[in-house]
C-alpha cells in the first residue's frame, strides 16, 4: 500500500512544498532550534550571502552543510538576539514544485549593543520529502552587521 502522503507529494509537490515552508516559518517564529533543524534533510546545500571569511560579529553566518548544524545556526541567532524584540511582516511566499521563495523582513534587536535593525531577506528553499534540502539566504548583511558591531 503507498503512504497517502508520499503519494500526495508526488501529485501535489506545490502543495506539499508550501506546507513544509508554513511549518518552517512557524518554527522559526516559536524559536526553538531542534524543532527547526528537524525539517532539515540530512545534508543541506546551505548559502548565507556573506564573504567566506565571515565576520566575528555575526558568528552564525558561516558555512553549514548538516541538520545538527541547522540546529546550531539557529541557536547562535537567538543567543546573539534579544527574544522579546523580534518580528518580521508577514512574509510572501512563491512556490514553483519543489522551490519556494519567501520575501519579508527580519526585525531583531542586538543583545550585544541593544541596537535595533530591519533587514530585507530573501529565502530560497527546496523541498523533497517534506524535508528542506536547500536553504539559500539573501539579507541585507550591512545592516545586521552594523546593528551588531559595537561603536568604536
Amino acid at each position: 500500500m503507498t503512504d497517502p502522503s508520499t503519494r500526495a507529494d508526488r501529485d501535489h509537490p506545490q502543495a506539499s512544498t508550501r506546507a513544509t515552508v508554513t511549518e518552517f516559518l512557524s518554527r522559526v517564529a516559536e524559536g526553538d532550534p531542534d524543532r527547526i533543524a528537524e525539517l532539515f534533510a540530512d545534508r543541506v546545500d546551505w548559502q548565507l550571502n556573506w564573504p567566506d571569511e565571515g565576520d566575528p560579529s555575526v558568528p552564525w553566518i558561516r558555512p553549514r552543510s548538516t541538520r545538527a548544524d541547522v540546529a546550531e545556526h539557529f541557536r547562535e541567532l537567538n543567543a546573539a538576539h534579544v527574544r522579546e524584540n523580534r518580528g518580521g511582516m508577514q512574509p510572501q511566499i512563491l512556490i514553483d514544485g519543489q522551490n519556494a521563495v519567501v520575501l519579508g523582513d527580519i526585525r531583531q534587536t542586538a543583545r550585544s549593543t541593544g541596537r535595533s535593525y530591519r533587514a530585507l531577506i530573501a529565502l530560497h528553499l527546496t523541498i523533497a520529502n517534506n524535508q528542506i534540502t536547500r536553504y539559500h539566504v539573501y539579507e541585507d548583511s550591512l545592516t545586521v552587521a552594523q546593528a551588531l558591531t559595537p561603536s568604536r
